[in-house]
């Protein structure tokens, strides 16, 4: 073989070579853009978790804020409802002598009955007055007279036997109670009726 031809061998070997190095780098790109791809996939996949994540810990900040303001609404309104008791305590004793001032004039015998007249006249106005005061902040008397015992309300101080009222009904009111916004202050103080027998009408006296 002459020297011309052996530089042709090597040169076609040589472009060979060149083609195949060339055909081999592709493939070494698209493994490398294939790693890439599935490592970008695997970071937004964590950070979908992340933002699930942080979602749900805003929808619970949200709901237990919205527990606090409901509470604290609830106690606001208490607190406006019930903040007067202690002060409408301090009044029933007032309503209580009002009353039995009433009782009283009507009760005795005086000679000078246009001067009685008078006074109870005037102590009923002051009453009137006084128990319409109190409605305003929602007092309401509890004067059960006539209706079955509620140990809820009244607070038994005797039973007595009847054969006309039925056993278990408020026959007597011994000192009215009263309700704050349907809540009680004081309960009534009340004699129960119960039948004639032994066996009959029990009440209930726990709240």
């Amino acid at each position: 073989m002459s020297d011309d031809e052996t530089r042709k061998d090597e040169s076609v070997n040589e472009a060979e070579q060149g083609a195949g190095a060339e055909e081999a780098e592709p493939a070494t790109g698209a493994g490398e853009e294939a790693a890439s791809a599935g490592s970008g996939d695997g970071e937004v996949a964590q950070l979908r978790e992340q933002l699930e994540e942080q979602k749900e810990e805003v929808l619970r900040a949200k709901a237990e804020m919205q527990n606090i303001r409901r509470r604290a609404e609830i106690d606001v309104e208490k607190a406006h409802k019930f903040g007067t008791e202690k002060f409408v305590k301090e009044l029933l004793p007032v309503v209580d002598s009002l009353e039995k001032a009433v009782e009283s004039a009507q009760n005795q015998e005086v000679q000078n009955e246009e001067v009685v007249s008078r006074i109870k006249e005037g102590v009923d106005m002051t009453l009137d007055m006084f128990i319409g005061a109190l409605s305003k902040f929602n007092v309401e008397q509890i004067n059960p007279v006539g209706e079955p015992f509620d140990p809820q309300k009244h607070e038994a101080m005797s039973m007595v036997p009847s054969n006309e009222a039925e056993p278990n009904t408020v026959i007597a009111v011994m000192q009215k109670g009263y309700l704050l916004h349907e809540r009680v202050v004081r309960p009534a103080m009340v004699m129960v009726a119960k039948a004639d027998d032994s066996g009959g009408g029990n009440v209930d006296e726990q709240a």
